[in-house]
């Protein structure tokens, strides 16, 4: 588990940090007692989980895009990171097939300038850009990616994502690593959890769905994902940003962080009905009707590099991801406080023990 004496007090430069992901880290790191600066777009949704959680008792929040240089440069020199999270992101690959430029532009561009309002940073011990599972060049054979396989992209937004990998490597190569700053890159699965209200996500539908009163349509029910709860990734990127940071080297340069190898396969369909149902309805979902735009029906991931340099392994299996991620949504039904719903699986999953391999 990320560990509190390296994080209390820490200076986290976090972008992304209103998003469903960006959420969640944020919570936990003030949790850990670092100190943050979190610069994203404002929450475009209600509810809102950043708006919920409250977090950051001690840290500074900046609504703009990154797409804005100067202001973005202004605010990484006046707060001086020791560490910078690079989170932020337009994620959806709909939203990418729709505004293929904005894609482009936010995630691409948005990162290049992470990197170069960083690259002659003083005080800087290490940063960690998140990208994505569909960095691969990915032919639908079902078979794990590992970190060295060959990066690509079909679509808008996984094609951005790998330029991403590409740009960080050459800022690494040209300026981070001749300075001795380790610059590193995350690649996660499909991440579920509570909170989630993204438009076009598929908890979020089925939330949503259950709440009117009517199925969700699916456009692709037998699609498999490399699905893990929101903590998971979270604390392989706290982790990873402490191993970089105390070997002062970008050594792995990337890593994945997914299930457990050999860990059973779910498809979306489950996913909803297993949800679904943890809130209280029979059937999760129909088959949506027309033509949608393409999408990689399988998609896994290794994760064994993370485990053995890392020491990192998933704590929750594919029934307890989805029992949390439902219990979540059913307790905010409830009326509950959502702060504490989040802050209390914070807790249970840092005791929680290391999931076991399942059978395949």
């Amino acid at each position: 588990m990320p560990s509190p004496e390296f994080w209390k007090g820490r200076r986290v430069f976090l972008t992304g940090h209103t998003g469903f992901k960006g959420s969640w880290t944020s919570l936990w790191l003030e949790k850990l007692g670092a100190t943050v600066s979190g610069y994203s777009l404002a929450p475009n949704h209600e509810p809102a989980l950043f708006d919920l959680l409250a977090p950051f008792g001690n840290a500074e929040s900046t609504y703009a895009n990154l797409t804005d240089f100067e202001r973005l440069r202004g605010i990484v020199h006046d707060f001086r990171p020791s560490v910078i999270l690079h989170m932020a992101a337009q994620p959806l690959v709909r939203v990418a097939y729709a505004d293929p430029r904005e894609t482009y532009a936010s995630n691409l561009m948005g990162s290049v300038n992470v990197l170069d309002a960083a690259k002659d940073l003083d005080g800087l011990d290490a940063v960690l850009v998140v990208t994505s599972d569909k960095v691969y060049a990915n032919s639908d054979a079902g078979v794990p990616f590992a970190e060295d396989d060959l990066l690509g992209g079909h679509d808008p937004y996984s094609a951005s994502k790998a330029c991403i990998e590409i740009a960080t490597s050459s800022y690494r190569d040209s300026y981070f690593e001749p300075r001795g700053i380790p610059l590193a890159t995350s690649r996660a699965g499909n991440v579920i959890g509570g909170g989630d209200w993204s438009v076009d996500r598929l908890v979020p539908d089925v939330w949503r769905a259950v709440r009117d009163g009517r199925l969700p349509e699916l456009r692709n029910p037998d699609s498999t994902r490399p699905w893990q709860h929101v903590l998971e990734p979270i604390s392989g990127y706290l982790l990873f940003l402490e191993a970089l940071v105390e070997r002062g080297v970008a050594e792995p340069k990337a890593l994945n962080f997914g299930p457990l190898p050999g860990a059973v396969e779910v498809t979306t369909g489950e996913v909803a009905d297993a949800i679904a149902q943890g809130l209280g309805h029979e059937h999760g979902w129909v088959q949506a009707a027309g033509e949608h735009p393409k999408e990689n029906k399988l998609l896994a991931l290794d994760a064994s590099l993370a485990m053995k340099s890392l020491g990192w392994s998933p704590r929750l299996d594919s029934p307890t991801t989805l029992e949390w991620t439902a219990e979540w949504y059913h307790d905010f039904n409830s009326g509950s406080d959502p702060r504490a719903i989040t802050l209390g699986q914070i807790e249970r999953y840092e005791q929680h023990p290391a999931a076991t391999l399942q059978a395949s």
